[in-house]
């Protein structure tokens, strides 16, 4: 049996849902609209235009940012 344990960027996907209502979803797309765009700028906006702690749009940011790298 093996254990599926989400890492990096993506473990904090609950718990954003969680705590901002939304599905992940949602911000991924929010993120995406705004590229092409600086790390810090993204995060910036999720923090002043959707009240979201620092960590949780980093992560969302880091997300998005290392897909599209692929």
């Amino acid at each position: 049996m093996t254990s599926d344990v989400v890492k990096g960027p993506a473990s904090y996907f609950p718990s954003i849902e969680k705590k901002y209502g939304r599905p992940i979803g949602d911000w991924l797309d929010l993120v995406r609209l705004r590229l092409p765009a600086r790390h810090m700028e993204l995060v910036a906006m999720l923090k002043e235009e959707h009240g979201m702690g620092h960590g949780h749009a980093n992560a969302i940011v880091a997300h998005i940012l290392a897909s599209a790298d692929k």
